[in-house]
């Protein structure tokens, strides 16, 4: 990595954007060279979602309103969100989270993490489990309910 510099939003190379007709994502975090934490901003459309309901294994995650309104889903409940509002999601505690756009403008969420090898997101809404790092992803339904790691039964 080179000396840390300033960078500007407006000046974001297009390699730290990912963007289609529901979102975008601004890898910030990335952008600067962060190696421990992500820091994203994402755009979401109105009506859209900014991701499936899901939690993670390892990644703690803290989000802030920046733009627009909707709903926080988070375990389960919902939460009217606005310009403003923010909340942490600690690691490893199960705590589904999702963010859905119910207004008239694009909702903007600044989205900061660490960035943790090994994390696991769980979907609860379809019992999918999707290890990261490995890009494998299987239904909870379909678990080995009597496999045993012991090679000598």
């Amino acid at each position: 990595m080179t000396d840390p510099k300033p960078l500007h939003l407006d000046k974001l190379p297009k390699d730290f954007v990912e963007e289609d007709k529901s979102m975008a994502t601004l890898y910030l975090g990335d952008a600067a060279g962060s190696e421990k934490l992500y820091a994203n901003i994402d755009r979401v459309q109105p009506g859209a979602k900014s991701t499936k309901y899901h939690t993670h294994s390892l990644q703690e995650e803290f989000f802030m309103i920046l733009a627009g309104s909707g709903i926080l889903r988070l375990n389960g409940e919902e939460y009217p969100v606005t310009k403003g509002s923010f909340v942490a999601k600690p690691a490893g505690k199960n705590i589904a989270h999702q963010f859905i756009n119910t207004g008239d403008e694009v909702l903007e969420i600044l989205d900061v993490g660490t960035k943790v090898e090994g994390d696991v997101a769980y979907y609860p809404d379809e019992d999918v489990y999707f290890l990261r790092k490995e890009k494998k992803k299987f239904k909870g339904t379909e678990a080995f309910l009597k496999w045993d790691s012991e090679p000598n039964k």
